[in-house]
């Protein structure tokens, strides 16, 4: 099924080429996806939701209309039966995953790194649109690099610090984030979908006059869409011992994650693990290494109590040790509510041996994963293993939907971007999420395609489509487990006959390759 009239998507769909030869597949990274603009839906898990193009713009081919014919799904020429059964939603989650009485340590958040680059890390344009692109694709947690402007010191800005990146206005990210938040206001619901709080993590580096301006243009641009006082006395009370602030009570606000650093705080730019690969350009290492050396050379600014009042859910800090999962506690931090802030390789290491430690610690605090230095092409974190230990937000670069954006999609698929963790990943559960695993079966049945996009200058005869799918699930150690399945290559003049093509119509040939049929059945045992 696929849009017959927007040239646009079709051409951009071609950018994915499903046809490339085998030399070329294995060369490229498996993470590599079609870019993401203003245009894009996925991501986040909005996908999911009814578009203009689900609702008016999918056909299906009349090669699929006689299989659906044939198993019994809609008659022929039932355009009625075939309409309703397109106006499907495509997931529909369980009640359950989408409760929001719980507190908010028990979701897993659909999350932002960087928000505001299009592209390179090093180099690449700052976006205010870039905002709203991602939170109208699902992202519920976005994050802002703020930074003194030395030709407005009134403006921060926002922007990779110590790097080649441009920057935009502090207040332009508010309004744009501001506008999002009244749209989903005004809309409709749709599929039961409510508006759901957004996080935001505000990385500092303004001195305290700046950090003033910070907090006077979240209070005017947001106003009222920011935490109310009272859900920020509760949120107090729940430091000293009180009932636990759930979900539902965040609404659908904006709370701000601040800073919170502790002496000798740990920098995550000296970790050997994040040195440059042997992939990257002279180009890339150079930048890379004058960025390390900048950000070294600089201390952290001293978070003003006007700003760090604001953080009640949470305070941001990056570990020193391992206290924070073997003792249950960080010196020196938050006495309650601190979020663990840790790239990938900081926390991979500790996966293998303190796994249940480290998932009994988010049960009750927030995490945040975000990618390791060396991914400054924007390349993604494989989220699967650090969702195993329930981390909370891992914070994905969006600027492509590659493999890693396309799980976090299908995570969040349908929902407001929060899913209820386990319940052995929430609180008074064993930290194990697999201590119960029964084995399962899955079967997915693959009836076929429409208008499959030719890639520039290929014939249709010249190609074979076939679709991979790949079930992904926690390892024992920082991979996840891979288990693909493919169909056979399609070809019109070596598939085997379809019988079901001459119901009703007399005797058809088989359809081209941009319209594939391959009614197979993919198959996976897994233990869950």
């Amino acid at each position: 099924m696929a849009d017959s009239t927007s040239s646009g998507l079709s051409s951009r769909l071609a950018r994915l080429n499903p046809f490339k030869s085998k030399a070329k597949r294995e060369e490229d990274d498996e993470d590599i996806g079609q870019e993401i603009d203003a245009n894009t839906l996925a991501g986040g898990g909005h996908s999911a939701f009814q578009t203009d193009i689900t609702l008016h713009r999918l056909r299906v081919s009349e090669a699929l209309k006689s299989f659906l014919s044939h198993e019994g799904v809609s008659s022929e020429g039932d355009t009625e039966g075939l309409s309703a059964l397109l106006d499907k939603p495509m997931v529909s989650p369980p009640a359950h995953l989408i409760d929001r009485s719980h507190p908010l340590p028990e979701y897993f958040v659909s999350s932002s790194h960087n928000t505001y680059l299009m592209a390179h890390q090093l180099y690449g344009t700052s976006s205010a649109a870039a905002y709203e692109t991602t939170l109208r694709a699902g992202a519920r947690c976005i994050e802002i690099d703020a930074w003194d402007n030395p030709d407005d010191p009134r403006e921060p800005k926002v922007t990779h610090g110590y790097t080649l990146v441009s920057n935009i206005p502090f207040r332009a990210v508010c309004e744009t984030v501001r506008d999002v938040v009244d749209l989903e206001a005004a809309a409709p619901p749709v599929q039961g979908y409510a508006p759901a709080p957004i996080l935001v993590s505000l990385e500092n580096h303004c001195n305290r006059d700046g950090q003033i301006r910070l907090i006077q243009i979240m209070k005017e641009v947001w106003g009222d869409r920011l935490l109310s006082e009272p859900v920020r006395k509760k949120g107090h009370e729940e430091q000293e011992g009180g009932e636990p602030v759930t979900l539902n009570d965040l609404g659908s606000k904006i709370a701000v994650i601040v800073e919170y650093h502790l002496p000798e705080e740990a920098d995550d730019s000296s970790d050997s693990s994040d040195s440059s690969s042997s992939s990257d350009s002279d180009e890339e290492k150079q930048a890379r290494k004058e960025y390390k050396a900048k950000k070294r050379a600089t201390s952290p600014p001293i978070i003003v109590p006007e700003l760090a009042q604001l953080g009640v859910y949470a305070q941001s800090v990056k570990p020193r040790d391992t206290s924070w999962f073997t003792e249950g506690k960080i010196k020196d931090g938050p006495p309650r509510h601190h979020l663990v802030n840790v790239s990938e390789s900081g926390l991979a290491p500790h996966i293998t041996e303190h796994a249940v430690k480290i998932a009994q610690h988010n049960a009750r605090h927030l995490m945040r994963v975000f990618p390791k230095g060396t991914r400054i092409s924007s390349q993604n974190l494989s989220p699967i293993q650090f969702w195993a230990v329930g981390a909370q937000i891992c914070a994905l670069n969006w600027q492509t939907f590659g493999a890693s954006m396309q799980l976090n999609d299908a995570l969040f698929a349908g929902t407001a971007g929060y899913v209820l963790k386990p319940a052995a990943l929430r609180s008074g559960g064993s930290g194990a999420s697999s201590a119960h695993a029964r084995r399962r079966s899955l079967r997915l049945r693959v009836a076929g395609a429409t208008d499959i996009p030719l890639p520039e200058g290929r014939d249709v005869d010249d190609v074979k489509p076939y679709l991979t799918c790949t079930l992904l699930q926690p390892g024992t150690g920082t991979d996840p487990i891979k288990v693909k399945r493919k169909t056979a290559p399609y070809h019109k003049r070596t598939a085997l006959a379809l019988p079901f093509l001459g119901l009703g119509r007399g005797e058809r040939e088989n359809p081209e390759q941009t319209e594939p049929v391959w009614d197979e059945t993919l198959e996976w045992d897994f233990l869950d």
